[in-house]
């Protein structure tokens, strides 16, 4: 991925873009890389100013409004501000009561943020540190001083924010965000590496089937390779890291799962279940959940989970409200919140029961076996999604059609609720579709002694009609419809001849099949596809394939009975 900007001028041009967008709430410091709030400085109030490199927003400056950061001065990308952008951006935000300066433990940062509070204190301007150290990874227990500031540094900053906006005097205000750096722990962990400004390439990479575990915000990688875990042993990679690491507590906690600039927040998502479970279960109770981004690393894949312990008055802190560019926070306080589960209604045991079931699973398996090659074909000239789609479809399908035979239901019963379920589960047009060719079908079959041949051929004849009636296909368009008219008289043709049901299946999932493949020398006129339509030249269509898919392994399943 590229990061947009000179490499020598970023600094500067994000921030002004910045201050331009957000005029009406922060201002430049003049002659500083820096920024404060509309209002400052207030007379009589600690001011807190925060900071580090840039490459972390909404850290450091996004953080800047009432009931947060009074001020926040950035440096270069991943690098300290110098002394005197410290020292004038700390100057202009101090209303007489003195500064508290934020800023993880790096190197770079202690040293010039250090300097600059001697100039202040030159000056007869007060001043106190808080030093964020929350990363368990980057240093053991007992040398907790050793340890960087990740995500932890926005809680820190929050409660710092509160203790200054409610009145409290310096030396209060820094208690209170030694003792929010104290109750914070993160561990976090990296999918890919991030790519400096002007840079062609990341920092680093991490093998597709891999992650490292323990990264920083400054595109080192991290302490440690594993395999790439799923959302739910990923949640549990990370509660695990941090459980033994909490301080004392009485299970209340504030919960921040951040993403460290190209992690979606559905993603997020998918592990924040896991999370909130495994804490729980712990005896943690999560009264605050933020997940986000909060202290990002340019264009990192990957998250970490912070946990701050609270007490009386950390709680009362985190609770304040408070209103900058990167968070806003009402000021409610949250109860405890259970984990919630979505459930598609089908969930089953995976024994398989009746002939609709030992069909339709036939052919979810080889939907499976060629999920990938459909997402391929898919992504020719539309979105890729196909075989994932159908997949997810096909499993809710055999799942309901799995229930409906288990409580008595005749097989175009299931047929209907199975075709119900495939609709709902695979969405998109595609679900649509092949869920009203499975109703019907069904509906076709309603009512019938026997289900002969003839009878299978006439239901699939309905189901056709429906199909062209909901998409309004044609032959030759290049859509599933290509796959499905050669089935359907093929069959009607195999019926009318006196072949057995099986047969005729059979000798019209081979036209199904060969008509498929034909469908490479087609180019689309319906649909996303159509757009692309030249692309598509040479490659078969999803549908068509994968319809030929479901009708091969239905055959091949019903040739087992003879």
């Amino acid at each position: 991925m590229t990061v947009l900007g000179s490499a020598e001028t970023f600094k500067r041009d994000w921030l002004d873009g910045f201050v331009t967008a957000y005029g009406r709430t922060v201002r430049k410091v003049p002659d500083a890389y820096g920024v404060i709030g509309r209002q400052v400085p207030r007379r009589g109030k600690v001011a807190v100013v925060i900071g580090g490199g840039c490459g972390h927003y909404p850290a450091f400056a996004g953080l800047v409004g009432p009931g947060l950061a009074d001020g926040a001065v950035v440096g270069d990308v991943f690098t300290s501000p110098s002394a005197e952008q410290v020292y004038r951006t700390a100057r202009a935000a101090d209303g007489g009561a003195g500064v508290l300066l934020g800023y993880g433990n790096y190197q770079g940062d202690v040293l010039h943020f250090g300097l600059a509070a001697r100039r202040l204190a030159a000056e007869g301007i007060d001043s106190r540190t808080i030093l964020v150290t929350d990363d368990i990874a980057s240093g053991p227990a007992e040398q907790a001083e050793r340890r960087r500031g990740v995500a932890g540094d926005f809680l820190v900053f929050k409660i710092a924010g509160a203790a200054a906006e409610r009145g409290d005097d310096l030396a209060g205000v820094h208690a209170a965000a030694v003792k929010a750096n104290a109750n914070t722990r993160t561990f976090g962990v990296a999918f890919g590496g991030c790519t400096l400004p002007g840079a062609a390439e990341p920092l680093f990479t991490v093998d597709p089937g891999a992650m490292e575990l323990g990264l920083g915000i400054h595109g080192e990688p991290g302490v440690r390779t594993v395999d790439r875990l799923d959302a739910r042993a990923l949640a549990d990679e990370l509660v695990d890291g941090l459980l033994p690491e909490l301080p004392a507590h009485d299970g209340r906690v504030v919960v921040l799962l951040n993403g460290l600039g190209r992690t979606k927040y559905e993603e997020m998502f998918v592990a924040y279940t896991r999370v909130h479970e495994r804490l729980a279960a712990a005896g943690l109770s999560p009264l605050h959940t933020e997940v986000g981004e909060f202290v990002t690393s340019l264009d990192m894949a990957g998250v970490s989970l912070s946990v701050m312990v609270l007490d009386d008055e950390l709680a009362e802190l985190y609770a304040a409200p408070c209103d900058s560019p990167g968070y806003r926070s009402t000021g409610a306080v949250l109860e405890r919140v259970e984990a919630e589960s979505t459930v598609d209604g089908y969930a089953t045991d995976s024994t398989r029961g009746g002939v609709l079931d030992r069909l339709l699973t036939s052919a979810l398996e080889s939907i499976e076996d060629n999920e990938a090659e459909l997402g391929r074909l898919d992504a020719v000239a539309a979105d890729g999604d196909h075989g994932l789609g159908i997949s997810r479809g096909m499993r809710a399908a055999v799942a309901a059609a799995r229930h409906a035979e288990a409580s008595g239901a005749c097989v175009p019963d299931a047929l209907l609720r199975a075709g119900t379920a495939l609709a709902d589960a695979a969405g998109g047009a595609s679900g649509a579709l092949y869920g009203v060719l499975l109703a019907e079908t069904g509906a076709g079959l309603r009512g019938l002694p026997e289900i002969t041949a003839v009878a299978l051929a006439e239901a699939v004849d309905r189901a056709a009609r429906a199909f062209v009636q909901l998409g309004g296909a044609e032959p030759g368009e290049k859509t599933m419809l290509d796959a499905i008219e050669p089935f359907r008289v093929t069959l009607r043709a195999e019926a009318d001849a006196g072949s057995g049901l099986a047969r005729a299946w059979r000798t019209a999932a081979a036209a199904a099949t060969a008509a498929a493949a034909e469908t490479a020398n087609l180019v689309p006129a319906k649909g996303r596809a159509a757009r692309l339509a030249e692309k598509s030249k040479g490659h078969a269509d999803p549908g068509a394939t994968s319809f030929a898919l479901i009708v091969t392994a239905v055959g091949a399943e019903l040739g087992k009975d003879g």
